[in-house]
């Protein structure tokens, strides 16, 4: 699968773009600030629906514009799709599939697949779980986009339980009656119902990233792993299969009931969960040097691709910037594996910091335009 061509109108800072792009390898060269990051941002959010770089729409939308558009042309085998979302903040966005209108824009999810690199994957290794649940259902996401429906429902019942918790605990501190919380029995079922599908998909997900990461890992640093996935639950237990983790989820909120009452918040589910990522028998967060957390960071990227490739749906491999924070030997090695993907996208900021085996087209972007070279 490649993007054809990327068409963009008020995004960013682009108040119009046209690129022709191809398979192999596509480099965009230019100063920092000038909008090469903007354009692998939007292939990156057709896949995704979402920014690597901020958690909301309203940045991705031109100063003064009301809405921005990204639409790609994208060919897999003698198939060409023509995808198309409508960004509109504050307000839903549009979908279009060969210019149909779609329900939702979720239904565009899986015709542009991606996999992308960027210095903000430091935060895979270093950051908050957030960090590492937003990379686990991202690729769920890739892998199966029915998924992002039952994100969706999860996300929702979590924030009609959390209300009620939270209306709850305030009755408390202020001396008020107790209110009725026999509803809760109801969103208990139903965010143990949509977290056990969660979960299922997540721990199959991790089995099958463990070796491919700690293969990744070796040729990027070689002896220097073994690198580990564990998952960290909160509800206790070791179910796998979604009937065993339904009935999990739902022992744990009972026994967590009392405490959520007086806090006002959900405390189990798979929001409050967490990857553990080890090299050698250490955690990597706290242990690891810079290096190694950017193999690591790597690592999980690429391991990342390697699934979904051998899943039959080659993604789109974008670089964002990533070679200038890499030593001589990362970037070589980093290279070297992603060249023969069918479609490499590359920001830079000077040609040098593209390795020499990254041959391909190259475009330099310049306040807002780009020129093919």
């Amino acid at each position: 699968m490649h993007v054809t061509h990327l068409s963009l109108a008020d995004f960013r800072s682009y108040t119009r773009a046209e690129v022709p792009l191809g398979p192999g390898v596509t480099a965009f060269v230019g100063p920092n600030g000038q909008g090469k990051t903007n354009l692998v941002e939007a292939i990156g959010y057709l896949a995704t629906l979402g920014s690597h770089r901020v958690a909301t729409d309203a940045p991705l939308i031109r100063m003064g514009a009301e809405r921005a558009v990204i639409r790609a042309q994208v060919r897999q085998g003698e198939r060409q799709q023509l995808v198309e979302l409508e960004l509109n903040p504050g307000r839903a966005n549009r979908a279009r599939i060969n210019r149909s209108p779609q329900g939702r824009s979720r239904d565009v999810l899986g015709i542009v697949r991606t996999v992308l690199f960027a210095p903000e994957d430091l935060a895979l290794v270093k950051g908050d779980p957030g960090e590492r649940r937003r990379f686990l259902d991202e690729l769920i996401t890739a892998r199966s986009p029915r998924m992002a429906g039952v994100r969706s429902d999860y996300e929702r019942v979590l924030k009609q339980r959390n209300t009620l918790l939270k209306s709850a605990a305030l009755a408390r501190r202020h001396g008020g009656r107790s209110m009725d919380l026999s509803t809760l029995d109801v969103w208990d079922q139903h965010l143990a119902h949509a977290g056990a599908e969660l979960l299922a998909q997540r721990l199959d997900l991790i089995a099958a990233l463990r070796p491919l990461a700690d293969k990744a890992y070796e040729q990027l640093a070689p002896g220097g792993g073994p690198v580990a996935l564990e998952y960290k639950p909160s509800a206790p237990g070791e179910a796998h299969t979604r009937e065993d983790l339904f009935a999990q989820l739902t022992a744990a909120l009972a026994d967590a009931r009392k405490q959520e009452i007086e806090r006002g918040v959900t405390l189990v589910g798979p929001h409050r969960d967490d990857l553990l990522l080890k090299l050698g028998q250490l955690p990597a967060k706290g242990y690891a040097s810079h290096g190694e957390s950017w193999s690591f960071a790597l690592a999980l990227r690429l391991a990342s691709y390697d699934l979904l490739r051998a899943e039959g749906n080659e993604p789109v491999l974008i670089l964002d910037d990533v070679f200038a924070e890499l030593d001589a030997r990362r970037r070589e090695r980093l290279a070297e594996l992603v060249a023969p993907g069918e479609q490499v996208l590359v920001t830079a900021a000077v040609d040098d910091d593209v390795p020499h085996v990254l041959t391909g087209t190259r475009f330099t972007v310049s306040d807002g335009t780009v020129e093919r070279v």
